[in-house]
Parts: C-alpha cells; structure tokens; sequence
C-alpha cells in the first residue's frame, strides 16, 4: 500500500499455529461418562431391589400398573397376594402365591393358633349347645304342664352361645299385667331351664324385654325401663330357686322396648319376653371381660389363647350387674 509519502509499507500477516493435541483436554466426554455410571449404579440397584422382593408383591406391582384403579378399590398388595385367609406360606421367592417376608414368620403362627382354637371352641360350643337344648326338649316333653308352654319357647344358636327366649302369649302371658309377678306355670318352666343350665356348668346372661306400650306417667316414672329390669329380675330368681348356681348368672339386663323381637308390630305380645343366653366358651370370654360391656370376639379369642398357652388372664371375671328394684313411687297402669 502506498503512504501519502510515496513509499510502500509491508503487510505483515499474522497467522496462529494449532497445537497437534490440544482437542483431548475437552470436558464433555466426562458428562458422558458420568451419566453411563449413573445408569449402571441404577441398572444395578434395581436388580438388587427385583432379587430381594417376593414373587408375589412382583405380582401385585404389574397388577397396579395393569388396573390401578381395580387394586385402590379391593385394597391389598394385589393379584399376588395370598389367597389364603392367612397371608404369607413360605419363605422361597419363586413361589408364586403365599409368599412371605421373614419378619411375618411369628405373626402367621399367631394368626394359625387364633384359627385352630376358633374352630376348636367353636366345635365345642355347638355340642355343648346342642346337647343343652336337646335335653331341654326333653324335659318339656316329659312334662304336660311345660308341653303347653312350648309355643312359647324359641331357641337359636348364636356366636356367644344358645339363646331361649320365653315370648307372651294372648292367653297365656309370663306375667300380671304392668307386674314382675311369675305365673305359676311360668315358674316351673324357668326352674326347670336353671337345673340343665347348672348341670350343663353354664353361665347366663339374662334379659327383660317390654313391648311399646306406654305408662301414663311417661318415661319419667315407673316405665318399660324397670319394668323389664324386675321381669328379669324375677326370672333371676326362678332361675336360682331351679338349682342354678348364684355364681353362674354373669349380667342381669332391663331392655325395654328398645330390641324388638317383632320390630313390625312394636304392641305385639311377642315383644314381651325374658331371653335367657347360655354362654359358651367363647360368650363367656365376652362377657366375663371384667368390663362394663363385651370384649370383641378377637379379644375374647386372645385371653383364650393366652390361657391355653399358660399366660395369666388379663383380668378377672366381672360381678353380675344388679338390675334396680322395684319403685313404688308411682302406680303403673300399662297392660304388658
């Protein structure tokens, strides 16, 4: 190029020289690298997770994920849970149904006694049951003035034992009117009940029931309330007067009209009874808890097992609970 001076300058061109090796100190072959160990270490992590977990949770997995919805509604693991009432039944994961964790091992033994002892008590129960009310039946039989009576008699099995109801009849009724006074043909029958159920080493619960019908006072006085508190009462005693053991009565109840027999008809005569429950093994647990009301049939059958095993009761058998007297502060005028 020429200057303003007449003479020519040079042009310098620079040019930089590449380093033959300067591309291998680059860093994203790193990422790379890290994120190839990363999926490896997961790979891995779920290997161990798939080895260690049971056939059947892998199971109930894939069903969620086939039909979340069809698990969230039935509840449990899933189709691979146990299809027995016991969950587990095994320690070899290539099972594929009634596996189990190590750490269940004692609560399915647990479970497995509660269940043979269920089906034990309640095999024994029924024979014991059945025996009682066979020899009842007999005894009426035998007996013309109790034949008369059978009508009235209603037994059924139930989970805490038998129970036998005496219902009213139109001509025939238990008591006196608006009365806790025992009919002379109602007395044999009930001496008779509490002489089997003594032999049979029995226990009772026993209960008053009143139909609808209301006293002119109301609630406030003498009502349905002591009404059947006294009839049960007064059967009470019949009871023990038969020959049954004062020990052997475990609550003495006053219901009302409130259980219903007949819940169509509240008047109707058959609302009016005395139901007698001969307890079982398992009624009697219940009931003889030391507590103001039933234990739960799988408490019941944990106090059993715990006594079978040796271990002390929890707690000692409740005192019969007293049903109140009589009032005299009002006249009742009901027809029950």
């Amino acid at each position: 190029m020429a200057s303003t001076s007449g003479k020519l300058q040079p042009i310098i061109i620079k040019r930089v020289k590449k380093g033959g090796h300067g591309g291998h100190h680059g860093g994203a072959w790193k990422i790379a690298y890290a994120d190839f160990v990363t999926a490896m270490m997961a790979f891995f992590l779920l290997m161990w997770l798939l080895g260690s977990t049971a056939q059947g949770d892998l199971q109930g997995i894939a069903a969620y994920f086939q039909s979340p919805l069809k698990v969230a509604l039935t509840g449990g693991s899933g189709s691979g849970d146990s299809s027995s009432i016991i969950k587990g039944g095994g320690q070899v994961l290539t099972r594929t149904n009634g596996n189990m964790r190590r750490g269940e091992v004692e609560a399915q033994k647990s479970t497995f006694n509660l269940q043979a002892l269920r089906s034990e008590v309640e095999a024994a129960d029924a024979a014991q049951m059945r025996k009682v009310q066979r020899q009842l039946e007999q005894a009426i039989e035998a007996n013309p003035k109790l034949a008369a009576l059978s009508k009235q008699l209603r037994m059924d099995a139930t989970p805490d034992g038998l129970r036998i109801q005496i219902v009213d009849d139109q001509g025939r009724p238990m008591f006196d009117a608006g009365s806790a006074h025992v009919k002379e043909y109602m007395r044999e029958l009930l001496r008779s009940i509490g002489q089997l159920v003594n032999d049979a080493d029995g226990r009772v619960v026993l209960s008053g029931h009143t139909d609808a019908s209301a006293y002119s006072g109301g609630e406030r006085g003498y009502s349905n309330w002591e009404l059947s508190a006294d009839r049960a009462n007064a059967s009470r005693r019949e009871l023990l007067a038969g020959g049954l053991g004062e020990d052997r009565v475990v609550r003495v109840l006053g219901l009302g009209s409130s259980v219903p027999l007949d819940a169509a008809d509240p008047l109707s005569p058959l609302n009016r009874r005395i139901s007698i429950l001969v307890l079982g093994q398992l009624g009697r647990e219940r009931w003889q808890s030391g507590t103001e009301i039933p234990v739960s049939e799988a408490q019941a059958l944990e106090r059993l097992l715990a006594r079978r095993e040796g271990a002390a009761p929890s707690s000692a058998p409740a005192d019969p609970v007293a049903a109140p007297s009589p009032s005299t502060s009002s006249s009742p005028t009901s027809t029950q």
